[in-house]
């Protein structure tokens, strides 16, 4: 155990300190600039596995109706057979269900230990300073750089935010990013096991937000900003990488719709026809009716006739009030 907390240091801990400390040079002493740049560099380092989680999102989205088509067929009958179609399925289209997952998982030893390096960069003790320089390569120009300023705008980054604010940016960012791959709710009557992945995935939505929000609440808040700035980026690169097919107005839908048809409803019907069609069905009927009366022995070819053309003049106005 040791030995890996020794190589932890020796491979994340002691490079990300130094890259912040010389960043914060750069920029005038300033830590929390320097945390946005870092940030955005581990962004374009983890693109890989970034754009892959995207493909696998969309790949998940893609093969919805497929889903919805074999749980349909397997209902309450096979579950062993669903669930060999199922990974079928998954092989065929090149989706992996924890793809999505692999971004995040990668990222906690970097979380881990940007919070040491925040807290041993801004330490407000002696022995904090003594520490920090321990861990500095043996560079002038890094050296220079200390002690740094602690302030950035109006957050002390050594400190967990007080204001509230960062911690908001980071659930409700997150809740974004969620949302903007969250797969659309099947249109139509749902089945039970559909109903318990939307309820999973609507648990999911709101569980994870909350969660680094009440972390973001109790840890320093330059480990808030970047979880903060880490967000908005991916809502960014998520945006424009996804088509930009992301409707902002879903954002507001907070219920998961089960149950409800998505699609734009149709009017109740009759004998499985739309309302619409059994008007015109109706109306032809009445047309083939007025046919017949005129053809009908006995009948006044002129009186036929008005009452036909009546007839049709009302049926007109029907149609064009529909």
């Amino acid at each position: 155990m040791d030995l890996l907390i020794e190589l932890f240091h020796i491979l994340l801990v002691t490079p990300m300190t130094n890259v912040l400390v010389a960043l914060a040079r750069v920029f005038g002493g300033n830590f929390g600039i320097s945390i946005i740049i870092f940030t955005l560099v581990m962004k374009v380092i983890t693109w890989p596995l970034t754009s892959s989680q995207y493909k696998q999102s969309r790949a998940m989205q893609a093969i919805q109706p497929k889903m919805q088509e074999l749980q349909k067929k397997y209902k309450g009958k096979d579950p062993k057979k669903l669930q060999q179609e199922t990974m079928a399925l998954y092989r065929e289209a090149g989706v992996n269900p924890l793809g999505c997952l692999l971004p995040m998982i990668a990222q906690f030893p970097i979380w881990i230990a940007l919070y040491q390096v925040i807290t041993l960069s801004l330490g407000e003790t002696p022995e904090s300073f003594v520490s920090l320089s321990q861990k500095l390569y043996p560079i002038p120009y890094v050296h220079t750089a200390v002690p740094l300023n602690n302030n950035f705008l109006i957050w002390n980054l050594g400190r967990p935010d007080t204001t509230f604010f960062l911690p908001f940016i980071v659930a409700a960012s997150m809740y974004v990013q969620q949302k903007m791959v969250q797969p659309t709710p099947p249109a139509g009557q749902l089945t039970q096991q559909q109903m318990q992945q939307q309820q999973t995935q609507q648990m999911m939505l709101w569980m994870l937000p909350l969660m680094f929000g009440f972390w973001s609440l109790n840890v320093p808040s330059g480990l808030a900003l970047y979880w903060g700035v880490s967000n908005i980026a991916g809502i960014i690169l998520q945006y424009f990488y996804m088509g930009r097919t992301f409707d902002p107005r879903t954002l507001l839908q907070f219920g998961g719709g089960a149950g409800r048809a998505s699609a734009p409803a149709v009017r109740a019907t009759r004998d499985n026809k739309p309302v619409a069609t059994v008007a015109d069905d109706a109306m032809e009927a009445d047309f083939t009716a007025d046919d017949g009366a005129s053809d009908a022995p006995g009948t006044d070819p002129g009186a036929a006739a008005a009452g036909q053309s009546t007839r049709r003049k009302r049926n007109g106005r029907r149609r064009g009030k529909r």
